[in-house]
């Protein structure tokens, strides 16, 4: 490995650090804020509105509380995904329960419950203001398994359970003027127990240049201070919450198309509404429990337009998993928040998929698609590597320019060029496949940590390839968070293909970064998904094999001639001289 290579290799496994660390730190924030204009022809933007929700006496939407003059009455609805419980209390869904996706590892049984989503805090579809009660009474005029009306003096309100996860509700308010500046809920999205789990909003807001998919979660968002809480918490780098309230809520005007909240594998979102979106207002409380910052849930508002409507309003919510292919048909790929990569993201999900519907387990899958991405870079790592051997064989002539013209850097330099062509010899040639295969890592990465595919999927000893392993985490290493096996033979087949590759360095420099580069990525990976230090370990070992082929076929093609060996002479002959 020369200097160039080394060079480049460093800051590539610098820039990888920084990005792997940076996204895998970012679990630790929940929603920010973000400014949206107000109107599309307003000519400056209408910056967001904070404020503390806990421990201030401001008369929020949230803080009032409702007196029903009538007994509550629950309506369940059902379909083969999703089960919902619905009250006449407000016509609203207090609680979603998906039926395919358990609580903990393994499958949904009666140990293992279904995930349920409790929104009896927020619940899901509920109205609010414009002379709409929040939590109006209503009664069951007619219910079906996947359809129930509700009735009141006000109106009425029709809640459809679709096929998949989608939740249809359709309001006729029949009081004029009614509904003017309402507002309707899409519940609450709580964090899960990992610490890769994360809470987010995403919207995707109407302007003057089209549509704009905003991630609520830039740096300079007025919640910025609330997310990152007061001083470092020690090495976990954990914020202290002194000081800092139950709650904190901020405002987003401006029109959206819609509006989603979300954490690690599932997002509730206001799909449409025949209504327009003039805004929403997002409310973050944390763990008061801990005494370090940790966002606990986050709940949204989004504002209606229900009297411009006619005073009837059709509004679709999406209940479920954050699955590419259900949020593709929506309109609302972007939920999987891939960024820049997108264009890598999504193939290599839907290949990780295809592999799974043939042999259905995703730790196969990842092995399958491992193969697929070296096979597709095959023949370009198979010209590096020749290239890199071709380098270490011109290292004695490469010696003998250097000390030849070590006083005239200039004519060095030519001649090192005419020697590379010569040779047919390109220095940069072994760094080519690496910055190629750094897109199809990084986006490997961003699959692994957001599709719910992976989510509790068992391969070999890995209990969830979306998580460490974390062997003996409660008995034998309790302190480490468990034994994590695929990171450390990453570290291993990494040193072993830097031991094999060919080198034109000094060798003692090679040695160094053989324990440097490993070691590095040790400590990286070890705490990241299963499923990632499973892919970059088999790539790795497809490339030491691949260079083991290179070799013997180098060894085969240098192999002298065969020797030609004198048959053996009589003793006449000898006699004779060795001659006949």
């Amino acid at each position: 490995m020369n200097k160039t290579e080394k060079i480049v290799c460093i800051l590539l496994g610098c820039v990888l650090g920084w990005y792997l660390f940076t996204q895998n730190s970012r679990p630790q924030e929940a929603a920010q804020g973000e400014a949206v204009p107000a109107q599309p022809q307003a000519a400056a933007p209408v910056q967001p509105q904070t404020a503390p929700v806990a421990g201030a006496p401001a008369p929020t939407e949230e803080a009032e509380s409702v007196r029903h003059g009538a007994a509550e009455e629950l309506v369940a609805l059902e379909n083969d995904e999703l089960r919902l419980t619905l009250s006449t209390w407000g016509g609203v869904v207090k609680s979603a329960t998906l039926k395919r996706y358990a609580q903990k590892e393994g499958n949904v049984g009666e140990d293992n419950p279904p995930v349920e989503f409790d929104f009896s805090q927020a619940p899901l579809g509920e109205l609010r203001g414009g002379g709409i009660g929040a939590g109006a009474d209503y009664r069951v005029e007619s219910a079906q398994s996947n359809r129930v009306v509700f009735v009141s003096d006000a109106g009425s309100r029709t809640v459809t359970l679709g096929d998949s996860y989608l939740v249809t509700y359709e309001d006729s308010v029949s009081a004029p003027g009614a509904g003017e500046g309402a507002t309707i809920s899409l519940g609450v999205m709580s964090m899960g127990s990992s610490k890769n789990d994360l809470l987010s909003v995403d919207s995707c807001a109407l302007g003057p240049q089209g549509e704009a998919v905003v991630h609520h979660g830039d740096d300079d968002s007025p919640l910025k201070a609330y997310l990152a809480g007061g001083a470092a918490g020690g090495c976990s780098g954990a914020k202290s919450a002194a000081g800092m309230p139950k709650a904190a809520k901020v405002e987003y005007p401006g029109p959206q198309k819609w509006v989603a909240v979300k954490n690690r594998f599932f997002v509730t979102a206001l799909v449409s509404s025949s209504a327009p979106v003039g805004g929403f207002a997002a409310t973050i409380e944390r763990d008061t429990a801990s005494d370090a910052y940790r966002p606990e849930s986050v709940s949204v508002r989004a504002a209606i337009d229900a009297a411009g409507a006619g005073g009837k309003v059709t509004s679709v919510f999406y209940v479920g998993p954050k699955k590419q292919s259900l949020l593709w048909d929506l309109g609302m790929k972007d939920v999987m928040e891939f960024g820049i990569w997108r264009w890598v993201c999504y193939p290599i999900l839907w290949i990780l998929n295809a592999c799974n519907a043939v042999i259905p387990n995703y730790g196969v899958a990842i092995i399958l698609l491992t193969i697929l991405v070296r096979l597709v870079f095959w023949p370009l790592t198979h010209k590096s590597t020749v290239g890199m051997k071709k380098m270490q064989e011109i290292q004695p002539l490469m010696k003998e320019l250097q000390a030849k013209y070590k006083d005239n850097p200039q004519r060095l330099q030519q001649e090192t060029f005419a020697l590379y062509r010569e040779h047919k010899v390109n220095p940069l040639s072994s760094c080519l496949p690496m910055l190629i295969q750094i897109p199809v890592f990084i986006a490997l990465f961003n699959v692994l940590r957001s599709a719910v595919e992976l989510r509790y999927a068992p391969f070999l000893w890995i209990a969830d390839l979306s998580q460490p392993e974390g062997l003996g985490a409660t008995s034998w290493f309790p302190f480490f968070g468990g034994l994590n096996i695929l990171p450390i033979l990453m570290a291993v087949t990494m040193g072993l293909q830097s031991a094999l590759t060919p080198t034109a360095g000094d060798k003692t420099q090679q040695k160094m970064m053989m324990v440097f580069m490993p070691v590095m990525m040790l400590v990286m990976f070890y705490s990241f998904p299963s499923a990632l230090s499973l892919y970059w370990t088999l790539s790795q070992v497809v490339s030491i094999i691949q260079m083991w082929v290179i070799r013997r076929q180098t060894q085969a093609r240098q192999k002298p001639a065969m020797e030609i060996i004198d048959p053996p002479q009589t003793r006449q002959m000898r006699r004779h001289g060795g001659e006949n």
